[in-house]
């Protein structure tokens, strides 16, 4: 591959958020704007932005990858990322928009009446972001190693600094600009590469010779797939995205909650177009591409096959394409994860204020840096996967509990929370001793999901069923706002604020 080729897309990508970032910092002007855009955002300019720093690493390259390393069984990842979103619509965008919550430990205080509920809900926050942006880290070190021929740590450092420095200067106004270019761009890069090399291979360029079990492996076949590790990876993807701190915040951006639904419907559309495309680059690489079907190399695909089927200057052309896009992806998810971080950590140590946001932004830059730095990654989108089955056993119980269970207290949701942190965190830390020891119960370890997510639910209707005098006595009232749409209720004050 062509480093300059690497090193012009990169560029003109870091450049083009920096403009756009550097701009939105003119209209940055009030505490509101940093922390949620003064709730101006309008639904189409929101649902790109949503679709900005939605998709991930694991979508732009990771997709592709397992697609190419387990067939047609690789396709519940993006069916389970869209599908999420369909969740997000029917139970919590619009109710979680009129909380007028800044942010998810300020929804949770205002629900609960509690302390120490905000406390467990912003760690849990903090670490949700933080398991999040790594994978994006990673995902920018393997970018810059096989394009540039740089040191790994080059891609991770350059995303870091570049999404600390843009945040901390505009805030969430700002990078509501960045992420609804880079959605734009995402799908740009990938749509313009899989359009043309469809039409270069039906034109006529030759395959190579495989067998149908070259091709296709038996264990990659629908008639094998492990149902337990299926289902339990779409409770994961579903409920976790209930849960995800950076979704979320961007709700509180929308003028109203109608303005929440319609924007729900649009970023539906936007991803179910999307994933069409890492789809079919990942059947291409099955075809053109198969000696890279192995664990580590497969995040590759998309980098690599355009120049393989493409040579020359129109293979370049393409790749450049998709090393923008690609970018743009760590860029656009790791600005919508710092934001949603430095709101919950300038809130609840740093006063709230513009300054306390902006050293927030700059220390939740620099944590998952070192982290990123230190490890490897095992594949983009399982890792990814892993963060949506802590999310889904830890925040997104106590969402959707906060906004349809009347019955809900402080105490059953800290059990909760603390039950599915305890259960995932060591399924997911210390999965590879767990499984040494006892091989058989693999599955319910790797994916751990179908069993952390009931047992958080039970554990915090359970303890709250025993703590009725716990009931916050502003419930009804609160529940009341939830549900009422605003042309109904009087207008009240924002839930959270300081």
């Amino acid at each position: 591959m062509n480093p300059v080729v690497g090193y012009t897309a990169i560029a003109a990508v870091a450049l083009a958020s920096a403009f756009i970032g550097f701009y939105g910092l003119r209209v940055s002007r009030t505490t509101s704007d940093f922390y949620v855009a003064s709730r101006t955002v309008r639904p189409w300019w929101n649902a790109s932005a949503i679709g900005g720093e939605y998709l991930s690493a694991a979508s732009f390259l990771g997709i592709a990858g397992l697609i190419l390393l387990q067939g047609s069984s690789g396709l519940w990842f993006p069916i389970g990322y869209t599908a999420g979103y369909l969740m997000l619509l029917l139970f919590v965008a619009a109710p979680l928009r009129r909380s007028g919550a800044y942010t998810i430990p300020d929804f949770t205080e205002a629900r609960l009446e509690s302390t120490w509920a905000r406390r467990v809900t912003s760690t849990l926050v903090i670490v949700v972001g933080w398991f999040y942006i790594v994978p994006q880290l990673q995902g920018a070190a393997l970018t810059v190693r096989i394009t540039t021929g740089l040191p790994s740590w080059v891609g991770s450092i350059a995303v870091a600094v570049i999404v600390g420095v843009i945040v901390a200067a505009g805030g969430m106004r700002s990078i509501t600009f960045v992420q609804a270019f880079q959605f734009w761009l995402k799908l740009t890069a990938l749509a313009v590469p899989v359009v043309a090399l469809l039409l270069i291979v039906g034109g006529g360029e030759p395959a190579p010779e495989l067998t149908p079990a070259e091709a296709f492996p038996p264990a990659a076949s629908p008639s094998n797939l492990d149902a337990y590790r299926t289902v339990s990876l779409m409770v994961a993807l579903l409920f976790g995205t209930l849960g995800l701190p950076h979704v979320l915040v961007r709700f509180y951006t929308n003028p109203d909650g109608v303005a929440a639904r319609r924007t729900t419907v649009i970023v539906l559309g936007l991803l179910s177009v999307f994933y069409l495309f890492p789809t079919v680059f990942g059947l291409l690489g099955r075809a053109f591409a198969p000696d890279l079907a192995a664990p580590g190399e497969a995040d590759a695909l998309i980098l690599l096959l355009p120049g393989r089927l493409v040579p020359g200057l129109g293979g370049d052309v393409l790749t450049a394409f998709v090393i923008a896009g690609a970018f743009g992806a760590f860029l656009s998810t790791s600005s919508g994860l710092v934001v949603s971080l430095a709101g919950v950590i300038s809130q609840d140590l740093l006063g709230g204020s513009v300054r306390g946001f902006r050293i927030a932004a700059i220390v939740s830059s620099l944590v998952p840096l070192l982290v990123a730095l230190t490890t490897d990654s095992s594949g983009l989108a399982g890792s990814v996967g892993l963060v949506f089955a802590f999310t889904a056993s830890t925040l997104c119980p106590i969402l959707i509990l906060g906004i349809w269970w009347r019955g809900l207290t402080a105490r059953g949701a800290i059990s909760g929370m603390v039950t599915g942190a305890v259960l995932s965190g060591v399924a997911i830390l210390g999965g590879p001793l767990i499984t040494a020891a006892v091989p058989a119960i693999r599955p319910f370890v790797e994916q751990p999901a179908a069993w952390t997510v009931p047992v958080a639910f039970i554990v915090t209707v359970v303890v709250s069923r025993a703590d009725r005098r716990g009931i916050p006595r502003g419930t009804d009232a609160f529940l009341t706002r939830l549900h009422v749409p605003e042309a109904g209720r009087s207008p009240t004050p924002d839930a959270g604020r300081r």
